[in-house]
């Protein structure tokens, strides 16, 4: 036991020992190592600062370098700079001293212009005295020779012009007539043949398309069964749409089409525009409808407004009312036999002021006549009155011209026309109206105005047949030769004439020819 305990206090001091003796070694080794590490880093921190030396030599040197050469750079340019400086210099000194020469050569030659002035001018005042007492001397000797002529004749200067003026007088009064009446006689025939060619050259430079409309507006509908909610349950939703639109709903076996009849185009297309947007929305009840009614009533009255600006920027109108911008809109939705009156009042404004031009005359002031012709025709189915007088009122409010006021009047003839221009808007007018195409009527209206027309020329004596051609533009009157002499044709064709313009009423102007034949007919056997 006792040896035992002996054995491992043995074991325990050799370890003891043993640790003791690495860790002696390994402090030995880590100074070793410490000492080794710095003698390294020493001599690599020597071996860099020599190479950072040797950089930084080369660098200071090239700085050197380039500082020399951009000092030599800067002094080559500046030296450039100062020479072509000096060049130009130069260059504006010869200039100037070649202007100063110019001046000086100018300068003396006007003096010797001013030179040769004075003395034309001494010459000039010379010559006038010399005149003024040649003149002098002349007019005396003319008084003397009157005064002897007068002695010599027994009666004075003034009786003398006035017996010979007497003389002349007589003697050229004939000729003067006649040359007054062929002078006339050629006015005429230059005037019209210079008003045919006014108003073909103002329908070639318009040419505008033909577009006809219909007075009735139809609204389509997706199907039948929508008829059944816009009439509503026992008709509310239709009584209040035609309360509250002021137009007549025709429903009816047409498929998938309602139509609208109304005498107003503003309240028929404000109707049309609230069917429209009531089927697309679908929701078709009373407050529904009062509420699309007063929006399309206000969508109309902008678009109203719209159309006549839009109308004025298009001719180049300036300066027109803004209320009355609207009355000329309002003609966008107004039709006559299907002719829109918006475009035809703008083609009338164009027409007429080409016709200006082409006589030296406003074509601002004719164009706005132009279009202001018909403006009555906005508000006929409003107020009481014909469009002329509605369109007189109108253009008063407004304080238009005195010119356009004569030219809305005289149109239809119910005023006589003053001015140039009332003349050119009435034949502009015509023009419009009576292009082929441009207005259309019903087949009733038609026929009624074609067997009017053969009917009263029919009427008179003498007239075997009557045929109105050409849409009732043209009438051929058969006369029977037995009965009628040429001398008898040429009257009926006035008295025709006479009477279809007091009884008939009709677009534009219609042709009478009255055809007188005489036939000899033999047989040869």
């Amino acid at each position: 036991m006792f040896a035992l305990f002996l054995d491992t206090g043995a074991w325990i001091g050799i370890l003891a020992g043993a640790v003791v003796a690495a860790i002696g070694l390994t402090i030995l080794v880590f100074f070793l190592l410490r000492k080794n590490s710095k003698s390294k880093a020493g001599k690599e921190a020597d071996g860099i600062i020599h190479d950072a030396k040797i950089k930084a030599e080369v660098i200071v040197k090239d700085a050197r370098l380039e500082a020399k050469q951009a000092l030599f750079e800067a002094k080559q340019e500046a030296e450039n700079n100062a020479r072509e400086r000096k060049n130009e210099i130069a260059l504006e000194e010869q200039k100037l001293n070649l202007r100063i020469n110019a001046i000086d050569a100018r300068d003396a030659a006007l003096v010797e212009k001013e030179n040769n002035l004075e003395k034309k001018s001494e010459t000039l005042d010379s010559s006038i005295a010399a005149y003024k007492k040649r003149q002098e001397e002349l007019n005396e000797k003319i008084d003397a020779i009157l005064v002897e002529l007068e002695k010599v004749a027994g009666m004075s200067t003034q009786e003398a012009h006035d017996e010979i003026m007497a003389r002349v007088e007589s003697k050229m009064s004939m000729e003067i007539a006649q040359y007054i009446k062929n002078a006339e006689e050629e006015a005429r025939d230059t005037a019209k043949a210079k008003a045919i060619d006014l108003l073909t050259l103002a329908c070639q430079k318009y040419a505008q398309d033909v577009a006809t409309e219909r007075t009735v507006s139809v609204v389509a509908i997706p199907s039948d069964e929508m008829k059944g909610r816009i009439i509503g349950r026992e008709g509310r939703n239709i009584k209040v749409l035609e309360s509250e639109l002021g137009v007549d709903l025709v429903i009816d076996d047409t498929p998938e089409v309602i139509t609208v009849s109304c005498f107003d185009p503003i309240r028929r297309e404000i109707a049309r525009r609230a069917l429209e947007y009531l089927v697309r929305d679908g929701r078709i009840q009373p407050g529904r409808i009062e509420e699309v009614v007063a929006k399309c009533r206000k969508e109309v009255a902008e678009s109203t407004q719209k159309y006549g600006e839009d109308a004025c920027f298009k001719l180049g109108l300036p300066r027109i009312n803004k209320e009355l911008c609207n009355y000329i809109g309002r003609l966008h939705y107004r039709t006559s036999y299907g002719q829109n009156q918006l475009e035809h009042s703008m083609e009338v404004a164009y027409l007429t002021g080409v016709m200006a031009g082409e006589l030296g005359l406003d074509v601002n002031l004719a164009r706005r006549a132009g279009l202001l012709h018909d403006i009555g025709k906005s508000v006929d189915f409003e107020m009481e009155g014909s469009h002329v007088e509605l369109g007189a009122q109108i253009a008063k409010k407004y304080g238009e011209n005195e010119v356009v006021l004569n030219a809305i009047e005289s149109h239809h003839g119910d005023k006589p026309a003053r001015f140039v221009i009332s003349h050119l808007v009435g034949a502009a007018d015509a023009l419009s109206a009576a292009r082929p195409g441009a207005r259309s009527e019903t087949m009733e209206t038609y026929v009624k105005r074609i067997e009017s027309l053969e009917t009263l020329a029919k009427s008179f004596d003498g007239v075997e047949k009557a045929y109105a051609v050409q849409a009732g533009r043209e009438l051929r009157v058969m006369v029977e030769s037995s009965k009628m002499g040429d001398a008898d044709a040429v009257l009926l064709s006035q008295q025709l004439k006479d009477k279809i313009e007091e009884e008939l009423t009709y677009p534009g102007q219609i042709h009478i020819a009255v055809i007188r034949e005489f036939r000899a007919e033999k047989i040869a056997k």
